[in-house]
């Protein structure tokens, strides 16, 4: 959000130094080209005025010396001299009065034979279009020289504009570092002001954040930025006080259920043992009361384990995963082996980081639920292996196996699959299994083994994990 709204400020702030500078710049030209325009047409007037006493040309050849004549010539090539600026005046026949340099006469056309018509008509030219610096054109200014009300001549001056165009772009650079320094302003002041405005909002992604990935006590700290947001972030708080009751109660109800609905259920089930010893013995009635009882009590023990689990942290330590996988392998190879089954285990000497209690349950759960669907013959393969940053406890079987479809539900709490709904079980220990690992960082992972069965693939960190990746586990609960 940062990266859009900062570049749109700096854009709206641009587009006003922009809307201000350009105007700015325009006027600047124009006033310095009025300024060389008004100083011409004071020339011109000065120079119509020396020239209205000039009487007919003189005749050099007979000796008739004009004096007018000579101090208005004088004065032109003075003026052409210091200022570089071409100046005549010329009768109504073109034919020049006195002109500076000698060299200049009227064009046939262009910007000074317009000016000159112009001025024949008793008024002064129009002011010449605008000359900016990259344009290199000279400024004409005419002026009529009237006498006895006729207009008898005209004052024409062709000046340069390299010295004005100069002006305009030492003008221009000027208000140029003037706007960038405004810009500089400008993009600091945007920086203070998106700063100000999505630091609450960047707490609040982080906090909401860190309760997406089970850290329920975060909270966001209302300090700073716009009223609104702040308003936002204690309503944030309050909604997030909410949700962590919700999922407290909802916890403690499961816990407290499963607890308080054992006793109950015990009692029935020695009342029920009493009431088949009134009964026929092999009565199949009383013989399925008591597998749904007893059914029922495996479900609520695993209900308050699984209460028990997600509620819990993890007391990580450096633990050898091997020895730990070897000796839930030694566990369960009495159960394997009076059900038929080969429970062999591939478990050298690795540590990782892992809570040796929870990590022992999660492999009671999965190599329980390997044993249990491996037809009799089969195998039930245990293997530690180390890849670096992770240590895995691979469980393979060579039971019936999952689809594609199956594989996707794996793990869910009360899930089995529809091909084994008479085995004995809950639906709830890996489940447990995935809980208990999500608690110290580690994961399970479930796969086909070929050519038939479950693979389950169990792995823990090497390294302590970090508080956002416990926290990542807790949610993927």
């Amino acid at each position: 959000m940062h990266t859009r709204l900062l570049p749109l400020l700096i854009v709206l702030m641009a587009a006003v130094l922009l809307a201000l500078g350009v105007p700015l710049a325009v006027s600047l030209a124009g006033a310095q080209q009025q300024k060389v325009i008004v100083d011409r047409i004071d020339d011109t007037a000065r120079f119509a005025a020396l020239a209205q006493f000039v009487t007919e040309p003189s005749d050099p050849a007979a000796g008739d010396v004009n004096e007018r004549q000579e101090t208005l010539s004088s004065e032109l090539r003075s003026y052409h001299e210091v200022y570089g600026i071409r100046a005549g005046v010329f009768y109504r026949n073109d034919s020049p009065m006195a002109h500076a340099p000698d060299s200049w006469f009227l064009p046939r056309s262009g910007e000074v034979r317009d000016a000159f018509e112009e001025a024949l008509l008793s008024r002064r030219s129009h002011d010449p279009e605008q000359v900016w610096p990259w344009q290199r054109r000279s400024l004409v200014v005419a002026s009529p020289v009237i006498r006895d009300g006729d207009v008898v001549a005209v004052v024409v001056t062709d000046s340069p504009t390299g010295p004005m165009r100069s002006r305009i772009l030492q003008g221009w650079l000027i208000i140029g570092a003037g706007e960038a320094a405004a810009m500089l302003l400008a993009v600091g002041a945007a920086l203070r002001l998106t700063g100000w405005v999505l630091r609450p909002v960047r707490i609040l992604d982080a906090t909401t954040h860190d309760i997406a990935t089970g850290r329920l006590k975060s909270r966001v700290a209302v300090a700073g930025g716009p009223p609104e947001l702040r308003r936002l972030a204690r309503s944030f708080n309050e909604m997030a006080d909410n949700v962590e009751s919700v999922l407290e109660q909802q916890r403690a109800f499961v816990a407290d259920a499963s607890h308080q609905l054992r006793n109950p259920l015990a009692a029935l089930l020695l009342r029920i043992e009493l009431l088949a010893l009134e009964l026929p013995e092999g009565n199949e009635e009383i013989a399925s009361v008591q597998a749904e009882g007893k059914r029922l009590a495996q479900v609520l023990d695993d209900l308050l384990d699984l209460a028990l689990a997600e509620h819990s942290e993890a007391h990580l330590q450096v633990t050898d995963i091997g020895e730990v996988a070897g000796e839930r392998v030694a566990a369960w190879a009495p159960t394997a082996e009076a059900k038929g089954v080969r429970l062999t285990g591939d478990c050298p000497p690795t540590t990782a980081w892992a809570d040796p209690v929870a990590l022992s349950s999660a492999l009671d759960a999965v190599i329980d639920n390997a044993v249990k669907f491996t037809p009799e013959g089969e195998t039930v393969e245990v293997v530690v292996t180390s890849n670096g940053d992770t240590v895995t406890v691979v469980v393979t079987d060579n039971g019936p196996g999952l689809t594609d479809e199956e594989l996707t539900r794996v793990g869910d709490r009360f899930w089995r699959s529809g091909r084994h709904q008479n085995v004995k079980g809950s639906g709830l220990g890996l489940s447990i299994s995935r809980a208990l690992l999500a608690a110290g960082g580690g994961s399970i992972d479930y796969g086909h083994h070929e050519p038939h069965g479950l693979t389950v693939t169990v792995t823990v960190p090497r390294n302590a994990p970090t508080e956002e990746a416990t926290a990542q586990g807790l949610t993927d609960r």
